[in-house]
């Protein structure tokens, strides 16, 4: 089972071309909805009485909601808008809402799960909920700006108990104050898990681990519509990959980037969940063939 802990949210997305209002969202909901492809999820969130049905049926028909809290108040929102070239989100609002003050509780059927995968939540958080985990093989995290910037030795600890750390670049650099992605990997390793992930958005990413540097290019899209969740989503297609074939060899690792960068793609190219809700598996193998031969030479 992969676990993933994180936000379940209503988004209102803004670019240029279209704005999207009140979409269903959250670092949990694409990273689950992701890995829900490859091997059986599960979900740990929190939402507000206020949170629709419909979205909540979404989830059921996909995932084991059984770590999925309704509580009273309303539901995480977040609402930002992209430039014209949809590389760079700008915050408008956050509104943390009922996950302020939120304490997960692993339910006794996930505490043997063999895969973790932690969103960009509160550090102290991740690491309180990774105690209640009897000791999966993969455990991985992400964090934001927010947190490097407001509790850097949360996210220090927090980095040294997972296995693997996936971030994007500007993430990547604030941590370790290195301009170099090169470096920053390596320090990064230093701190403490055996893989490390930098996300360059739509160039790629790059694959550390003590002997290895990989990286790959994004795939090639003719048309990007939402951006939001691609991190999160690539997080899902990565750890999906990784627990169906129950293995960390480096050949293994080096697909599951692959599927990372296939899975990320498909999310940008509709607004919100829409493209996960849509896709079928044969898409996600013959991208994964596409891409495989775009990196042969």
């Amino acid at each position: 089972m992969i676990v993933v802990f994180g936000t379940v949210a209503l988004d209102t997305t803004r670019t240029p071309f279209k704005t999207a209002e009140n979409i269903l969202g959250g670092s949990a909901t694409y990273c689950a909805l992701s890995s829900k492809f490859f091997y059986r999820t599960s979900l740990i969130s929190a939402v507000g009485n206020d949170f629709p049905k419909e979205f909540k049926k979404i989830l059921q028909d996909r995932l084991d909601l059984t770590g999925l809290k309704t509580l009273d108040g309303k539901t995480f929102r977040y609402d930002s808008t992209f430039d014209y070239d949809l590389s760079k989100r700008i915050e408008n609002s956050t509104e943390l809402n009922v996950i302020e003050h939120f304490k997960p509780e692993v339910p006794e059927e996930y505490r043997d799960a063999e895969f973790v995968y932690l969103g960009n939540n509160d550090p102290s958080q991740n690491i309180e909920i990774l105690k209640q985990f009897d000791g999966p093989k993969l455990t991985a995290c992400d964090t934001i700006e927010f947190w490097i910037k407001n509790k850097k030795h949360d996210v220090m600890e927090m980095i040294k108990k997972v296995g693997c750390v996936i971030l994007n670049d500007d993430e990547a650099r604030m941590i370790v104050k290195e301009p170099a992605l090169i470096k920053c990997g390596k320090k990064l390793l230093e701190i403490g898990p055996k893989v490390v992930i930098i996300k360059k958005g739509e160039h790629g990413s790059i694959l550390f681990t003590e002997d290895v540097v990989f990286p790959i290019p994004g795939y090639p899209l003719e048309e990007i519509l939402d951006p939001t969740g691609a991190g999160d989503s690539f997080a899902g297609g990565f750890i999906g990959h990784i627990a169906r074939k129950g293995k960390l060899n480096l050949q293994t690792l080096k697909d599951a980037m692959i599927y990372g960068n296939v899975m990320g793609s498909f999310a940008v190219e509709d607004f919100g969940i829409n493209r996960l809700l849509s896709l079928k598996p044969k898409d996600i193998e013959n991208r994964f063939k596409d891409y495989k031969n775009i990196l042969n030479f």
